[in-house]
């Protein structure tokens, strides 16, 4: 596949969010791998949304956005299947409002069609990917639980993603059941950036500084997926 498509993904969301929002992202980079395709949004805030967070609003920006991107969501899944002919099974998308930068993670289906010039630049196989989630499996622990099982998903030199499946522990399950779902996905966005920031040791794994860490939830089925931007080596 060129990259022709990618690139056509990149400028639409550029343009959907920029007609929602009334301002567009400075940057979008769309990376596609096999069965995951992640759209990286940089330089993204509107008017309101400054406003609003320097008045310290941080959780009713992050709850209005949230509505606002997984309408975006369904329009995208739509134009994705038209632009690389493969269906979109799961959505996750997050925001590093310090950072003023955000992603989309797409899991798709499985298609025997899909070839391995897909891939857009070659992994760095020093990386240790079993050191990566035996990492990702201590955090974890220290917020909630270790899962019950992790997968790591390579996509470029300086894009990881992980999936983590069987997170949730007994109160949070009851939380949901009894309605607190965002709240909880706030809660648990902060308190687990703030430990995989502080607490893990992610810099020596990659063998170079990490620029973002994204974390989104599926919590009907019980799993995660993460996503580490890495900075490009020019870039430190």
């Amino acid at each position: 596949m060129s990259k022709d498509p990618l690139n056509f993904l990149s400028s639409y969301t550029s343009k959907l969010l920029r007609k929602n929002f009334g301002r567009g992202p400075q940057s979008c980079q769309t990376t596609l791998k096999n069965s995951h395709l992640v759209i990286y949004i940089k330089g993204f805030l509107s008017p309101m949304e400054e406003v609003l967070m320097q008045q310290g609003q941080r959780d009713q920006v992050d709850k209005a956005r949230t509505i606002i991107i997984e309408h975006l969501i369904k329009e995208l899944v739509g134009v994705i299947r038209l632009t690389i002919e493969r269906d979109v099974e799961e959505s996750y998308h997050d925001w590093n409002f310090p950072n003023n930068s955000g992603i989309l993670m797409f899991k798709l289906k499985e298609s025997e069609d899909v070839e391995e010039e897909d891939i857009q630049d070659s992994i760095d196989d020093r990386v240790e990917l079993e050191e990566l989630a035996q990492e990702a499996a201590r955090i974890s622990k220290l917020v909630q639980k270790v899962p019950e099982q992790i997968i790591v998903y390579p996509l470029s030199k300086t894009i990881y993603l992980l999936e983590r499946k069987g997170l949730l522990v007994p109160i949070e399950k009851a939380l949901i059941a009894k309605g607190y779902k965002e709240e909880l996905k706030i809660t648990k966005d902060e308190l687990e950036k703030k430990y995989f920031h502080r607490h893990g040791k992610f810099n020596e794994i990659f063998l170079r500084p990490i620029k973002d860490i994204f974390i989104d939830w599926n919590l009907k089925e019980d799993k995660s997926l993460m996503g580490f931007i890495l900075f490009e080596k020019e870039e430190f």
